[in-house]
């Protein structure tokens, strides 16, 4: 199994930071919400089908490992209910490094792997047991690259609602699943600034409160689903 691939803080942060401890500089209040018509199974497909012309948002975080790129692949999961939701994972709590976070399935791209496609689904069999077979990929967004040189795929796929999905233990303590109305609406997009290390860090956060508790979804992976509300609302 390959190890897998952080997803969620901006690099090179102590293990002991906790990113609610940094103030908000922003919210989008001010941008619009993805309509609904455009979250569909059937739009979500069509859209990638016919990609508009649009912009990234989000693409690289300083960089402070001097290693040479690797690649990674997640997979951004949808799932079909009436009202889709995107599949999310708090990973393990006995990891080394950064315990307990919100990630999307995926990891390193194997030698074995075809492409950055066959390694998200094959992350995301090893990680909460989602058959490839019940994976329809619609495409992929633009590579992002992480302060540690990891330049990951995402990839954006639909899956069929009450699939038995089983964690491993030694990767995730949890999979659950966030509405993507409430990912694709700017007003839960929190924007947080740091000085660290002689570097001006920034990064989204998009807190959800789940059953009981809070997701807290930041960082990379918050990036990555701004880059798809750019893509949904373009």
């Amino acid at each position: 199994m390959t190890p897998g691939v952080d997803t969620t803080a901006p690099a090179s942060l102590p293990a002991s930071f906790d990113p609610r401890h940094v103030p908000v500089v922003g919210v989008d209040r001010h941008l619009p919400a993805v309509a609904s018509n455009r979250l569909t199974v059937e739009a979500l497909a069509a859209r990638f089908l016919s990609p508009p012309h649009w912009k990234p948002e989000v693409l690289r975080e300083p960089a402070f490992s001097s290693r040479p790129v690797r690649p990674a692949a997640v997979l951004i999961a949808i799932v079909t209910h009436p009202q889709p939701t995107v599949l999310l994972t708090l990973r393990a709590a006995h990891l080394n490094s950064h315990s307990g976070q919100v990630a999307f399935p995926g990891g390193k791209v194997d030698s074995t792997d075809a492409d950055a496609v066959a390694a998200a689904l094959r992350e995301a069999y090893e990680e909460v047991g989602l058959p490839p077979g019940q994976v329809r990929v619609l495409g992929s967004l633009p590579k992002y690259t992480t302060g540690s040189a990891f330049v990951i795929t995402p990839v954006v796929a639909l899956v069929p609602a009450g699939l038995a999905l089983v964690p491993n233990p030694h990767e995730v303590d949890d999979v659950f699943e966030v509405p993507l109305a409430f990912l694709m609406d700017p007003a839960h997009h929190r924007r947080h600034r740091l000085h660290w290390q002689g570097v001006e860090r920034e990064w989204f956060s998009m807190p959800h409160q789940g059953v009981g508790k809070e997701h807290y979804i930041w960082g990379a992976s918050a990036g990555m689903l701004r880059n798809l509300y750019r893509f949904l609302s373009a």
